[in-house]
């Protein structure tokens, strides 16, 4: 995922609940004004950047509005769908058209798009669902998509966006990507057929497990969830697990899949992305002698947009060529986490910079405080985490939502979760 190598019948109608965070002290009102508001335009985005007739929602658009860009990502399209579903529990947009939109999506998916073994290819054109710049068939980028759809699955009551959903996630045959050594593989090309890498080491990979061994149809051992690597790390007396990635790796799988309360024999792993917060701020404070604009309230970098294009950069330890630039997923994706902490940053990025930073969908992916750098454009999947983790610190509309599908519940207690 990122670019590195490598369904809720019961909530609808009511009135979202307030959640109290992970550190046990409640959003200010304020502070759920402005994520209402960071939702709201994060909606939009996935609204206002998708194929109404295929669902496919865009990789990428200028922060400003629409443009003409035709790439769309299947991950970016399970976090639309997720956002979907939470648009319209607020009554962000016109209900009937949001169920309309997500049908319409879970038919493209189910019945016409191009997929091998249920997986779909990472980047497709967004009228036509085919593949574009000979990319990977992907086991990470098919399970947010997957998240995704058994969110509309849970979510929705009526019958064909569950028969729909149904069958677009039981029909993924999760053995073809096993290797020999228990490890579920990054994907396929029809060129050159199974990729080398393998999902071998902590980091977004629990999803991909979780699901797999989940499965009804095509499960894979539960086994699967022992045999990747756990490798520990410590910063300014922190430990934690941590694959020296970016921070996105402790925050997508907890996007759905609720891990509070719930830690398995090796680590508890809500408490562990807690701690990966806790150390990528202190990291982002120690490099304020090269950044002086780095504080308290302006902290995080992970996998973004740069002045110099795409980069997987972050800490600790440091990782890409580092040049001051922010990110604020990096925060937004932490909010269930360090809610204090990152609501204090967001809210810093936007007063502090304005229109520069925040436009029709949000915040912008990236900007360098150091060298008035502000990107033009949004990222959807950082626009999905930012709208899900928002979601899921204010109630846990995702998380409740998400942990009724049988899958996702087998998933974890199959893994000694």
């Amino acid at each position: 995922m990122k670019r590195i190598a490598l369904g809720c019948s019961a909530l609808m109608g009511a009135t979202p609940q307030p959640l109290r965070a992970a550190n046990e002290k409640p959003l200010s009102a304020a502070d759920d004004k402005f994520l209402d508001e960071l939702e709201r335009a994060g909606a939009l985005f996935f609204w206002e950047a998708a194929d109404p007739d295929t669902g496919l929602v865009k990789d990428r658009s200028k922060a400003d509005g629409p443009d003409s860009r035709e790439v769309a990502s299947i991950a970016a399209t399970g976090f639309g769908l997720t956002a979907l579903c939470v648009a319209h529990e607020r009554g962000y947009l016109e209900r009937g058209k949001i169920r309309a939109r997500v049908l319409a999506t879970l038919r493209f998916l189910g019945e016409r798009s191009p997929h091998e073994h249920g997986f779909y290819y990472h980047f497709i054109n967004m009228r036509t669902g085919e593949r574009v710049w000979k990319c990977e068939v992907s086991s990470i980028d098919s399970a947010i998509l997957l998240c995704g759809v058994l969110t509309c699955h849970e979510y929705f009551a009526e019958p064909e966006i569950r028969r729909l959903a149904k069958q677009i996630c039981e029909r993924v045959d999760w053995p073809w990507l096993l290797t020999e050594d228990n490890f579920i593989g990054h994907g396929w090309k029809p060129e050159t057929g199974f990729l080398k890498a393998r999902w071998d080491e902590y980091c977004e990979l629990m999803m991909i497990y979780l699901l797999a061994i989940g499965s009804r149809r095509h499960p894979v051992p539960a086994k699967t969830w022992q045999a990747w690597k756990r490798p520990a790390f410590a910063y300014e007396g922190l430990r934690y697990l941590n694959p020296h990635a970016p921070l996105f790796i402790h925050q997508y799988s907890h996007a759905w899949f609720d891990f509070r309360n719930r830690p398995d024999r090796y680590a508890d792993y809500f408490e562990n992305s807690v701690t990966a917060t806790k150390a990528h701020r202190l990291f982002c404070l120690n490099l304020r002698d090269r950044f002086p604009k780095f504080s308290e309230e302006l902290w995080g970098i992970t996998a973004s947009d740069s002045a110099k294009g795409y980069v997987a950069w972050g800490g600790p330890p440091e990782q890409g060529k580092l040049d001051g630039t922010l990110v604020p997923c990096a925060a937004a994706g932490s909010l269930p986490f360090l809610p204090v902490e990152t609501m204090r940053v967001l809210r810093t990025m936007r007063e502090r910079f304005g229109e520069r930073v925040w436009k029709r969908y949000g915040f912008v992916d990236a900007f360098n405080p150091h060298t008035d750098w502000f990107n033009p454009d949004v990222i959807g999947i950082d626009v999905g985490i930012t709208v899900l983790m928002a979601e899921n610190v204010r109630t846990g509309f995702v998380w409740k939502t998400f942990m009724k599908n049988e899958e996702a519940r087998r998933g974890m207690e199959r893994a000694g979760l």
